[in-house]
């Protein structure tokens, strides 16, 4: 059997227009067409140039059909530049992370989701406030955004795409969130990032708002989330220079344009100021911190590396090319050597 479903997830996660693929497998693209209308069975040739044009395994596309994402349930962080062909590519990318965490649930024990369902209260600030209260944070800042996250149930894979259109997203697959983040960009924008799509999850649960009203929302989450008022105010009762910024920023993780945000919205910081920081940062990140890296998929490939299965034996079991499984797991299964364990936050199933 070859499955026409995968044909075209593997020809969005290649970002290939149905055109350019027919193209590349040396074929009309009204073959193509009639292929995956299932008004034509592909012979044995085409399948063999449709399978090398995408560069995928054969089996890959022998498996029984996947659980696609549909648009309008994921949330992305961006809604502007992004093109059609860049969404497609990122929620494609969402349905192999589904097959690489059914194949991880079959070998490990992971920590159960701990997400409040907070979309009846009042303002995103107040559902960040309950949400650290209900994980017993209090006002400290959060030091590691993605084990956090991890520890609490969230399924956290990254994206390489090499784009800035594409900035995060996050979905519900039945009780499961999953969250994805662009590793193309600096890690004080995906620690906010991590925050937005963590607030998508808690507040837009069950899809209401929509658009840029649930953005906003998020952003408003994300910043009150990372940055609680009570610390702000001990730690920066008012900002008497711009520099204090970038001295500052870091206490939190988050770039110095969010931190200049929320403390003019805060009435930390004048307007003037916040002109300032925004005209001076917007585009670069002063003073950076290292990237951040999921330390579940470190732990999952040590134990891996422990049994011997290296990345091709690992990409081999799951059916996809090991450009693709590297890329979903922040790069780690390129590694030369095995990540070292960093917490006990899963447990090999027995």
């Amino acid at each position: 059997m070859f499955n026409i479903e995968r044909l075209e997830l593997a020809r969005k996660r290649r970002r290939y227009t149905a055109k350019v693929l027919a193209e590349r497998a040396g074929i009309a693209p009204v073959t193509y067409s009639r292929i995956v209308n299932r008004q034509q069975v592909p012979d044995e040739a085409t399948v063999a140039a449709l399978v090398a044009a995408l560069d995928y395994p054969r089996e890959f596309f022998e498996q029984d059909d996947f659980d696609p994402i549909d648009k309008s349930a994921a949330s992305f962080r961006s809604l502007t530049g992004m093109t059609a062909r860049e969404r497609d590519a990122a929620l494609a990318a969402g349905s192999l992370a589904f097959e690489v965490m059914d194949w991880v649930h079959s070998h490990f024990t992971l920590p159960e989701p701990d997400i409040l369902d907070l979309g009846h209260e009042r303002s995103p600030a107040s559902a960040a406030r309950m949400l650290r209260q209900h994980w017993a944070m209090g006002e400290k800042p959060v030091a590691h955004m993605i084990k956090l996250l991890e520890s609490k149930g969230v399924r956290v894979f990254s994206l390489a795409e090499d784009t800035k259109n594409v900035d995060a997203f996050s979905c519900w697959r039945g009780n499961e969130p999953f969250v994805f983040l662009n590793t193309y960009k600096s890690s004080e924008r995906s620690r906010f990032d991590a925050a937005h799509e963590l607030g998508h999850l808690v507040l837009h649960r069950h899809g209401a708002p929509q658009g840029r009203e649930a953005e906003a929302e998020a952003n408003n989450f994300a910043s009150a989330f990372l940055m609680p008022q009570a610390d702000l105010l001990s730690t920066i009762p008012y900002v008497s220079r711009v520099e204090q910024i970038v001295s500052a920023k870091k206490r939190w993780g988050v770039a110095a344009v969010a931190l200049a945000y929320r403390l003019n919205k805060l009435g930390l910081m004048t307007e003037w100021q916040y002109i300032q920081v925004n005209r001076l940062y917007r585009s670069s990140e002063p003073d950076g911190i290292a990237p951040e890296r999921s330390v579940v998929w470190q732990m999952v490939l040590t134990d891996l590396w422990k049994d011997g299965l290296s990345r091709s034996h690992i990409a081999k079991e799951l059916l996809l090319p090991g450009s693709e499984l590297e890329s979903l797991l922040f790069g780690l299964v390129g590694s030369t050597s095995p990540p070292s364990r960093q917490s006990p936050a899963l447990r090999s199933v027995e």
